[in-house]
C-alpha cells in the first residue's frame, strides 16, 4: 500500500471530546489547591505551613543521592553521550546497578521506594549531567510498566513485573501513532480477543526507550464483541514478542542519547492476563499515571535552571565589557536576576508539588499539570537567556570550545534539550486545553446542561435552577476578600516583605473567577473554541501557583534557619517579575488579535497568501507529510536494541 493511501480512523470532533471527557478523572475526593485558586479561592492553609517529608525518607534519599552524584561524576561522560548520540551499555549497566531503575518501585520488590520529592531530586542531578539519561529513567519509571501497574495492576501482575523493573529491565510507554497524537479517538492499533490471548496489530511513534525496552506499556483498541466491553485498553508486552518490529530509531535536534523510535505489532500474541485494568479503561489509566508522572519533566527543569544560574554566575563575573564585568550592565543583569529568581520558584512548585504527591492528602491533577507547563517553558526560556549572555560562546558547540582551549560550556546543547519539554507528555497547547478543563469543571458540572445541545428542555430548565443557587452563593464572595487587609499575610513579613505578594495572589485568584465567568455567561457552548483565552487564563493561574509556592518556600527556609533572608530575596524577586507577566496576560484576555488571528490562517490555508512564499527553495524533498501505518508484517530490519544485548 502506498503512503498516501494510508487509511485514516475518522472521528467527529464530539466523538472525540466524549472519549476525552470519559477518559478524565472527574470526581474531586480531595482538596486542591490550585481548583480552589481558579475558583477564586485562596487556600493558602492546604500549602502552608510547607508539608515536610518524614526523617527515614530523608535519610533513605540522601543516602541514594550521594552515590548517584559520585556516579554520575566519575561514570557519566555527558560529551561521549552527545558525540555517539548513544549512552554506553556501561552507563546503563551502572546505573541497574544503582538501583536507579526502581527508584520509585516498593522494596518488596527489589526497589528504593524512595518518595516523590527525592525521586525528583535524583531526575535532576541525573539530568543536568545528561538529559538523555534523565529521560531514560522518566520514560521507564514515570510512565512505564512500574507506574501503571503500582495504580492498577493485579498482584500477580506486580510479582512478575516489578521486580524485573526494579533491577534489570527497562519499559517503554506506547500511546502515540503516526497520524494519532493528543486525540486519541483516533487510536488505530488494535488488540483482537483470540481465545486466552489478545492479538496485537499497528504502528506507535515517538516510543521513548522503545529501542532498547524489554517490557513495554501498549494502548490499543479492543473491538466491541460478545463477552467484550471493548475500548483503549492497557497491555504489559515482552519487548521481544514475536511479530514486534523496531522499525527506525528516531533522531532529534536534542536529546541526542534518546532511544526513541518506531514500534511495529503485526500479530503480536498478548496473554489476557498481561491486561491493566479492564476494557476500556487503557486512556483512564495513562492519564491517571500522568497526574504525577508528569513532575519528572519540572524536576529536570528545574535542575537546568540550577545549571544555567551557574553558568550565568561564572561567566558574567569573568568576562569583562567597558571595564566591568558583564553582570554588572543592566541589559545582562537583568537576564541572571530572571534566571536566579525563576529557579528559586522552579524548585519551590516542584517540592511542594512532590510533597503533596507523598503525602497524598490533596488532589495534585491541576498542580503537576501546572508544574510542567510552567516548568518547561520557563527553562526554555532561561536557557534562552543564557546563551545570550554568553554571546557567541553560547551559539558555538561544547566540542568546539575545547577544540581551541576554552571550557566546554554545553549551552547551546541545554537549550536543544529542553526545547522537547514543551511538547513531550502533554505539549503546551494541549496542557492548555486539559488544564482549563479543569479549571471550568466547577462551572460545568452546574451549569454545563444549559449549553449541552442535546439536553431536554427540562434538563436545560433544572440545569438553569442549579447554577442559580450556584452562583449566588460564589458571585458575591468574588468581590471582597482578605487580599484587601492591609495585614493579612503579616507572619510572611520579615525584612523583606513577602504579605503584599500573597495579597495580590487572592485578589488576583478573585479577579480570575470573575474573568472566567464573564467569558463562559459571554460565549458559552463557543467557550472550548476560544483556546488563546482559556490559555492565558491557565498562565495566569500558573503565575499565582508559582508565586504562592515562592512564598511558603521562602517561609519555610526562614524557619528552618537556612539561607532564610536570600530566599526572601529571591522570592520578592520572583513575585514583581510574575506580577508583570500576570498584568500583561489580563491585559491580553480582552485585548488581543485573536480573531483577526483566524481571519488570516483562512487566507493562509485557503492560498490567497500564496505569493508571500515565493524567492525561497524548499529542501524538504518529496515524501508523505505522514509515514504510512498500515497494518501488517514490517518489511524493514529490526532496529531494537537491548543494552548489554
Amino acid at each position: 500500500m502506498s503512503a498516501t493511501t494510508t487509511p485514516r480512523t475518522t472521528v467527529t470532533e464530539r466523538e472525540a471530546r466524549q472519549v476525552a471527557e470519559a477518559a478524565r478523572q472527574q470526581d474531586w475526593h480531595k482538596p486542591s489547591f490550585a481548583k480552589e485558586l481558579f475558583l477564586g479561592r485562596f487556600r493558602l492553609d492546604l500549602i502552608h505551613p510547607h508539608p515536610l517529608p518524614d526523617e527515614e525518607s530523608v535519610r533513605r534519599g540522601e543516602e541514594f543521592l550521594a552515590r548517584l552524584r559520585t556516579f554520575c561524576e566519575t561514570a557519566v561522560d555527558s560529551a561521549r553521550i552527545e558525540r555517539e548520540a548513544r549512552i554506553p551499555d556501561e552507563v546503563v549497566a551502572g546505573l541497574k546497578e544503582l538501583g536507579a531503575l526502581g527508584m520509585k518501585i516498593d522494596p518488596k520488590y527489589g526497589g528504593l521506594g524512595l518518595t516523590q520529592l527525592y525521586y525528583n531530586k535524583a531526575l535532576a542531578l541525573v539530568g543536568s549531567v545528561s538529559p538523555a539519561v534523565g529521560a531514560l529513567l522518566s520514560a521507564h519509571q514515570s510512565i512505564g510498566v512500574p507506574q501503571p501497574l503500582k495504580m492498577f495492576g493485579t498482584q500477580e501482575q506486580k510479582d512478575a513485573f516489578l521486580p524485573r523493573c526494579a533491577r534489570t529491565d527497562i519499559s517503554a510507554f506506547l500511546l502515540t501513532e503516526p497520524d494519532v497524537g493528543s486525540d486519541p479517538a483516533r487510536l488505530a492499533t488494535t488488540a483482537v480477543p483470540d481465545g486466552d490471548d489478545y492479538v496485537l496489530d499497528g504502528v506507535k511513534l515517538w516510543t521513548t526507550n522503545g529501542v532498547v525496552a524489554d517490557l513495554l506499556v501498549v494502548m490499543a483498541r479492543v473491538p466491541k464483541s460478545e463477552g467484550h466491553k471493548g475500548g483503549i485498553t492497557a497491555f504489559v508486552v515482552e519487548a521481544a514478542s514475536e511479530g514486534i518490529t523496531v522499525e527506525n530509531r528516531n533522531a532529534f535536534m536534542g536529546l541526542r542519547g534518546i532511544e526513541n523510535g518506531v514500534t511495529r505489532f503485526h500479530q503480536v500474541r498478548v496473554p489476557a492476563a498481561n491486561r491493566i485494568g479492564p476494557e476500556g479503561a487503557g486512556l483512564k489509566i495513562a492519564l491517571t499515571t500522568l497526574n504525577t508522572g508528569r513532575l519528572s519533566l519540572p524536576a529536570m527543569c528545574a535542575g537546568a535552571g540550577k545549571w544555567c544560574l551557574k553558568i550565568a554566575r561564572e561567566w558574567a563575573a569573568e568576562r569583562e565589557q567597558w571595564g566591568k564585568p558583564v553582570a554588572f550592565h543592566e541589559a545582562v543583569g537583568s537576564k541572571i536576576s530572571f534566571i536566579a529568581a525563576t529557579t528559586f520558584a522552579l524548585e519551590a512548585v516542584l517540592d511542594l508539588s512532590s510533597q503533596m504527591a507523598d503525602e497524598d492528602r490533596n488532589d495534585i491533577r491541576i498542580e503537576a499539570a501546572l508544574a510542567k507547563l510552567y516548568g518547561s517553558e520557563m527553562a526554555w526560556l532561561m536557557a534562552d537567556e543564557l546563551v545570550q549572555i554568553r554571546g557567541g560562546r553560547g551559539y558555538e558547540t561544547a566540542e568546539s570550545l575545547r577544540a581551541r582551549g576554552e571550557r566546554g560550556v554545553p549551552a547551546e546543547q541545554i537549550l536543544r534539550d529542553l526545547r522537547i519539554n514543551r511538547i513531550f507528555e502533554g505539549s503546551t497547547e494541549i496542557m492548555h486545553l486539559l488544564i482549563a478543563r479543569e479549571a471550568v469543571d466547577a462551572h460545568l458540572s452546574v451549569a454545563g446542561d444549559l449549553i449541552d445541545p442535546d439536553k431536554t428542555l427540562s434538563d436545560k430548565a433544572k440545569a438553569g435552577a442549579n447554577a442559580g443557587l450556584f452562583y449566588a452563593k460564589w458571585l458575591p464572595k468574588l468581590v471582597a476578600g482578605p487580599g484587601q487587609l492591609p495585614t493579612a499575610y503579616g507572619e510572611f513579613k520579615h525584612d523583606v516583605d513577602l504579605s503584599g505578594h500573597l495579597r495580590y495572589v487572592e485578589r488576583t485568584a478573585r479577579k480570575l473567577a470573575r474573568s472566567t465567568f464573564y467569558a463562559m455567561s459571554r460565549w458559552q457552548g463557543r467557550m472550548e473554541t476560544k483556546q488563546g483565552f482559556l490559555g492565558r487564563i491557565v498562565d495566569i493561574g500558573a503565575e499565582l501557583f508559582a508565586m504562592s509556592a515562592a512564598c511558603v518556600r521562602a517561609e519555610r527556609l526562614r524557619g528552618e534557619g537556612v539561607h532564610g533572608r536570600e530566599a526572601y530575596q529571591l522570592a520578592d524577586a520572583f513575585c514583581r517579575q510574575s506580577r508583570i507577566r500576570t498584568e500583561e496576560l489580563f491585559g491580553r484576555l480582552w485585548t488581543n488579535t485573536d480573531d483577526l488571528d483566524r481571519k488570516v490562517v483562512k487566507g493562509v490555508l485557503g492560498g490567497a497568501y500564496g505569493w508571500l512564499e515565493e524567492g525561497v527553495i524548499d529542501p524538504s524533498g518529496d515524501g508523505p507529510w505522514i509515514a504510512d501505518a498500515s497494518p501488517g508484517p514490517s518489511a524493514r530490519e529490526n532496529a531494537r536494541r537491548p543494552f548489554g544485548g
